[in-house]
């Protein structure tokens, strides 16, 4: 027996961390819209010097400040306004994402993952979860942007196109291994969304570090000021992954217990099967990449981006147009 009443309370929830998302996603790229006259005027001329960019050897000409330099702008101010103005309403709107998602179980008397409108609000929740506990121990104000935005784009494809009504789960859903498999794959999947963000941050970084073309060097300068280095950017990424994939495959193996459980099978080639485990292939390439001599971190990079593509289809394609025996889980 379904709660309407707490599901519309749920639903409102949803639209009311959107709207504080949204201001703080402003707030996030007024910040680094800010950087630009900040490094302006605190270097008029800009000096570029050879550097190493990520884990190879090559030099390019990048911006380094050199001590007493006009472009040394370490000492811009840290606590910015628009940033600090961010991150509390990022909190505020976890808080609320928190609220819906648990109204939204409480309403129908089970957890918050029995189909593609929970499985977004929980992965969203997770998402900003993870960014403000990691924000706790590291600046990572200039991620916020990156983040948010996916995060609204998710929960509005949520709210409309994968909406679905508070009902109840099938017979075959209720068990244990729905909040333990659903849970640690969603999980997985919000900490993989976090380092696709950072990935491409780092592509782009890695990319102005190697112009060498006249007219770079002040937009160089301002990217380096917003963002940390290309090789920051790159430990931070694949360090994310380092978490995700163990938790993708844990994912793995309980699905196929819950399988067996349940249809009396681990393996079935189901399609959302199937692409769980293409998911990991493409991870545990990117991985592999990353310990093989002859990578450079920027071609393993876009195996990331390839297994965070694998993902959404996963989730929109597959979850929308193939018939499986996960069908129940679309929308």
């Amino acid at each position: 027996m379904t709660n309407e009443t707490l599901s519309q309370y749920a639903n409102l929830g949803v639209y009311s961390a959107m709207a504080v998302l949204t201001i703080a996603m402003i707030a996030f790229a007024i910040d680094l819209a800010g950087t630009a006259p900040r490094v302006l005027a605190a270097a008029p001329e800009i000096r570029r010097q050879p550097a190493t960019v990520g884990g190879g050897s090559f030099a390019s000409a990048v911006v380094s400040p050199v001590p007493g330099d006009p472009s040394d702008v370490s000492d811009l101010p840290r606590r910015r306004k628009a940033a600090a103005v961010a991150m509390m309403l990022t909190r505020l709107g976890g808080l609320l994402l928190v609220a819906a998602a648990a109204l939204r179980g409480l309403s129908v008397h089970r957890p918050p993952l029995g189909n593609m409108f929970e499985f977004a609000l929980v992965g969203c929740m997770f998402v900003i979860v993870v960014f403000v506990a990691i924000s706790l121990r590291r600046d990572i104000r200039w991620l916020g942007l990156f983040v948010i935005g996916p995060v609204l784009l998710t929960l509005g494809l949520a709210i409309t196109v994968f909406y679905t009504d508070a009902s109840e789960l099938l017979p075959s859903l209720k068990s244990v291994w729905l909040v333990i498999h659903v849970t640690v794959a969603t999980f997985s999947v919000a900490l993989f969304t976090i380092a696709f963000s950072v990935t491409i941050l780092h592509l782009v970084q890695t990319w102005l570090e190697s112009q060498d073309r006249e007219g770079m060097s002040r937009l160089r300068a301002i990217v380096n000021t917003a963002l940390p280095p290309a090789q920051s950017l790159d430990r931070t990424a694949y360090g994310i992954h380092v978490v995700a994939f163990p938790l993708w495959t844990f994912t793995l193996i309980a699905g196929a217990i819950w399988a067996e459980q349940a249809w009396g099978h681990y393996w079935n080639w189901d399609p959302k099967e199937v692409w769980t485990f293409v998911i990991w292939v493409v991870y545990a390439a990117y991985l592999h990449a990353r310990a093989t001599t002859g990578w450079t971190p920027r071609a393993a990079n876009y195996l990331a981006l390839a297994g965070y593509g694998c993902i959404l289809i996963n989730y929109m394609v597959v979850n929308v147009f193939f018939v499986g025996q996960h069908s129940y889980s679309g929308m």
